[in-house]
């Protein structure tokens, strides 16, 4: 099977190659991916059959072009796998939502929605062995404070745990520092998770969605 996997950002991106490879193998062996990496998560737009603006980089404004392209490109052996953050959005609403905007294909492409409740450093909190095999000076207590998939504001927490001057330090810094630092995270962190342990209900949800889709 192949998966054409859509992220929200470059620090999601870095993050799944690795979760993808634990989860099904060497990207070739028996599944492949592709994983398309986007400047933000954005909004819906109110047309769902528009045409979007060719240099607009945020995945939901492009989501319903991208999907009507899919839906006349995949073969009926590949699959999408779309992945975003919650933010502060309610759950069932925006997963109808992007449910909508799926059904306005014709054809459909085989779609899968998940979502990380708060953000996907939700994902890396979920495996506390792995943020203390990659950052041994995390901080214990904050991990141990973490309620997973909480609205709490999650790489604060993540920050907060393994950033000299935590989270206040990126947020004055802004959002450049604060970037490579998620990028970071998620290549020290990722690679180290236990897939089959993690802990984030949230992941539990992808995980076994993808393996489902291989038919694992």
């Amino acid at each position: 099977m192949h998966i054409e996997v859509l992220a929200e950002d470059q620090s999601g991106s870095i993050a799944l190659e690795h979760i993808l490879e634990k989860i099904l193998g060497a990207n070739g062996s028996v599944h492949s991916w592709r994983i398309h990496s986007y400047k933000g998560i954005g909004r819906l737009p109110k047309n769902l059959r528009g045409i979007p603006n060719p240099a607009n980089r945020l995945l939901l404004d492009l989501l319903p072009s991208i999907l009507q392209g899919y839906g006349k490109s995949l073969p009926d052996t590949a699959s999408v796998v779309v992945v975003v953050d919650l933010d502060d959005k309610d759950c069932a609403k925006f997963k109808q939502d992007l449910l909508d905007v799926l059904n306005t294909c014709n054809p459909r492409p085989r779609t899968l929605f998940r979502i990380a409740i708060e953000e996907s450093e939700a994902w890396l909190l979920g495996d506390n062995n792995a943020v203390k095999a990659a950052y041994p000076r995390a901080k214990l207590p904050v991990l141990s404070s973490y309620v997973q998939d909480s609205i709490c504001g999650t790489w604060e927490v993540l920050a907060d745990a393994v950033h000299q001057g935590g989270s206040a330090h990126l947020s004055k810094s802004g959002y450049p520092e604060a970037g490579r630092a998620k990028c970071e995270w998620a290549e020290k962190i990722a690679p180290r998770m236990d897939v089959d342990r993690n802990e984030s209900k949230s992941f539990q949800v992808f995980r076994d969605g993808v393996r489902n889709l291989a038919g694992i």
